[in-house]
Formats: structure tokens, C-alpha cells, sequence
């Protein structure tokens, strides 16, 4: 009876099925598990804010090294956007890197907030920064993903969160992407416009994550926290704002969707044009990227991820 007892208990540990993929519960300590070189899952990974889903899909040839790709302000909680907006999984599917797509987050600019936000109902706090270099990576080391051998992209809400994780986190990542980011936050009206844009998507409260140009909130601003990016591979890009190859607005409604990318992308263009000549003066090298056109869309950073592409495989030795 108690060889039963154990064969149940072991049983009932096994995987369970989430979403027609597996999700993995927490590793136990000095256990490996067993990940499918090529393969794409879905774990459900535990954190502070409960169960968290992400999307990966493995080394070609079981490597350690792992690109964590963030999501936008609208991100769901369905799927990381990368992987149903862009071509970015076909991208790397031959490569010997695991891809990172945590899913969640929206308007959360990946950071640890000091509260639930208040204008909407959130019963949990916002700790995604903990979540990205504690949780998850501790997590995924007991599939072989090193801690150390990673890199990180984002666009948009998360082009500035994946350098502040990078600069912050230098010990886990090599490489930082930025597209279409808002790299000087504390740029007069940018904190205005970024209230109005995480009441925009989810009703959330800026307040709640951070009081105006506190230490906390300084801590997010790229164009504060440059010298500590110095010697750390980058690709930093945004577009021109105006309509190019991938805007072919065929109605009323997407005329005016290309007319506010271009408005938003206006304000990413000036915030990385600033960031740059921050890092000029302070002597940091970076690959950047400004092509004529481009607005603020999916389609343009997928662009930008391929040309970053062989500087991620290069930094962590994939290549």
C-alpha cells in the first residue's frame, strides 16, 4: 500500500495540460528537466503574481542561451505578441537559442511597482522586474537555460525595459534590444503621455507605480541610468513616422490606426534621438537603426529584430 501511495503522489506531480500545451510545475531542487531541442511549450511558472504563462521555444540543439522578447503596453493574456504578430519564432528556429515570450504585463513597463493600481481593481502588485531576473530564470535553469547567457528585447512600453533590465541585470544579459522605445521618461510632458496611454490600455494608474521622478522612477529612465549600458551590445532603433511598406490602410478605421502610429512613433523617434546623443556624450557605442519610414507597428519590429539577429546569436555564443 505505501509503494501505491508514492506511485499516486508521483503521479499527480507529473505535467498537467494547459491550453492544449504542457505547463511544467516549479523544479524541484537539483532536478533537470527534459525539454524538446526545436520544440515550442507553454509553462505556467509560479511568481508573486501567481501563476505566470510563457511562451518558449527551444534551443535547436539544447543550448543555454535565452532571448526573453517583452511584450507592448496592449499586451493579453493570452499569447505574447510576438508570436502571433511577427515571424520571430521562424527567425530563430534554426538558431541553438531558447526564445522567452512571458506572457502578461500590460502596461506594466516590466518593472516592480509599489502597488496594486487603484483605478482599476488590480488585486495583485505589478513585480515583473522580480519576475524576469528571480523567478523566471530560476525557473527555467531547470530546463538547462543558463542565468547568465541571456539577452533582451522589447518594443515600445518594453524598449526601454529591456535596457533597464539589461543595465541593472549585467550579470544575466548580454545583448539589449530597443524599438520604438520612450528612452527619456523624465523628459518634460513624458510622464503626462504616459499616463494617459496606461489609462488608455487597462485603466491603470502611473501613480501606482512609481511618484514622480522618485528614485523608483528615475530607475526606469534609460536616459538616467546610460552609464551603466557602457560595453553592453545594444541595437537601438525607431522609425521615421511616416507611412511605409507595411502601412496599406484600406479603410476608414485604419486611416486613422496608421495616423495615430505615426503620432506615437513622432515621440518615440525624439525620445531615441535624444537617448543617442546621451550615450554619444557619454562615449557609449551602440548599433542604431533610423529608417526614413516606419510607424508604430508590429511589422516594423519584426524588421528590426532580424537585424539584430546576429549580434543576439553573437553575444551569446550561439553563433
Amino acid at each position: 500500500m505505501r509503494r501505491t501511495l508514492v506511485a499516486s503522489v508521483a503521479a499527480l506531480a507529473l505535467p498537467v495540460v494547459v491550453g492544449g500545451a504542457q505547463a511544467q510545475a516549479l523544479p524541484a531542487h537539483g532536478i533537470t528537466h527534459r525539454m524538446n531541442p526545436g520544440a515550442t511549450e507553454d509553462l505556467m511558472v509560479p511568481s508573486s503574481m501567481g501563476p505566470i504563462k510563457v511562451q518558449v521555444q527551444w534551443a535547436r540543439n539544447g543550448g543555454n542561451g535565452a532571448l526573453y522578447m517583452l511584450d507592448g503596453m496592449a499586451a493579453r493574456d493570452d499569447r505574447n505578441a510576438w508570436s502571433f504578430e511577427t515571424n520571430a519564432m521562424q527567425q530563430f528556429a534554426n538558431d541553438d537559442i531558447t526564445l522567452v515570450m512571458p506572457v502578461g504585463g500590460q502596461s506594466s513597463f516590466y518593472t516592480d511597482w509599489l502597488a496594486p493600481s487603484n483605478t482599476n481593481g488590480q488585486k495583485f502588485t505589478y513585480k515583473w522586474e522580480t519576475f524576469l531576473t528571480k523567478e523566471l530564470p530560476a525557473f527555467l535553469e531547470g530546463y538547462g537555460v543558463s542565468r547568465t547567457n541571456n539577452a533582451v528585447v522589447g518594443l515600445s512600453m518594453s524598449g526601454g525595459a529591456a535596457l533597464a533590465l539589461a543595465a541593472f541585470h549585467r550579470d544575466q544579459f548580454k545583448y539589449a534590444g530597443s524599438y520604438s522605445g520612450a528612452l527619456n521618461v523624465s523628459a518634460p510632458g513624458m510622464r503626462e503621455a504616459l499616463r494617459v496611454a496606461v489609462l488608455r490600455w487597462g485603466a491603470y494608474n502611473i501613480d501606482s507605480m512609481a511618484p514622480p521622478w522618485s528614485p523608483q522612477w528615475l530607475r526606469m529612465d534609460p536616459f538616467v541610468f546610460a552609464p551603466q549600458l557602457r560595453g553592453l551590445p545594444m541595437h537601438i532603433s525607431a522609425g521615421g513616422a511616416l507611412p511605409g511598406e507595411f502601412d496599406r490602410p484600406s479603410n476608414v478605421g485604419a486611416v486613422f490606426d496608421t495616423g495615430v502610429g505615426m503620432g506615437i512613433e513622432a515621440v518615440c523617434l525624439v525620445n531615441t534621438r535624444s537617448f543617442q546623443a546621451r550615450l554619444a556624450q557619454l562615449g557609449i557605442q551602440a548599433e542604431w537603426d533610423f529608417p526614413a519610414t516606419g510607424t508604430h507597428s508590429w511589422k516594423y519590429w519584426e524588421a528590426e529584430l532580424w537585424k539584430s539577429r546576429i549580434g543576439i546569436l553573437t553575444a551569446l555564443h550561439a553563433i
